[in-house]
């Protein structure tokens, strides 16, 4: 099983608000060939919170890579991707997109504000866990993910 150069499982950050994708997402990465941590936030506001380290985060482990649903309550997933791509600290994690829109202007907008790829959630079960698994098999057992910086 596959973990980054310190031996440490990989750190993804999916944030979604819909119950039932968090438990379907939390299926397909546990049955994946790298050893992963999944840590969730239900909105923008706690991506954010959780990715800057603030209040009950600040021990929060630096994730890897983040699963990014564009339909978020409170802080919408395009205006965290629109933080995030800003922030040097958090820009260079790779931020896939994982949502239900296929609209053009959500595809254009998303990759304009840098996002590292698109994906529309499949209706199906099967689909769903299938693109999960496909996420876990070219995102963490192809990519070479950036390092993360150095503790100061």
């Amino acid at each position: 099983m596959r973990h980054d150069a310190t031996g440490s499982p990989i750190e993804i950050l999916l944030v979604e608000d819909n119950p039932g994708d968090v438990r379907l997402t939390v299926e397909a990465l546990k049955e994946g060939k790298v050893r992963n941590r999944l840590s969730v936030a239900r909105d923008g506001v706690e991506a954010l919170a959780f990715l800057r380290r603030q209040g009950a985060y600040a021990d929060a482990a630096q994730p890897d890579l983040i699963l990014l649903d564009l339909n978020l309550p409170r802080k919408d997933g395009r205006e965290v991707l629109a933080e995030i791509k800003v922030d040097p600290a958090l820009r260079r994690i790779p931020v896939v997109v994982l949502t239900t829109s296929k609209a053009e202007e959500d595809i254009l907008r998303t990759y304009d504000l840098h996002a590292n790829c698109y994906i529309a959630k499949p209706v199906e079960l099967e689909q769903f866990i299938s693109v999960v698994r496909s996420i876990d098999d070219f995102w963490l057992s192809v990519v070479h993910l950036p390092p993360k910086p150095e503790a100061s």
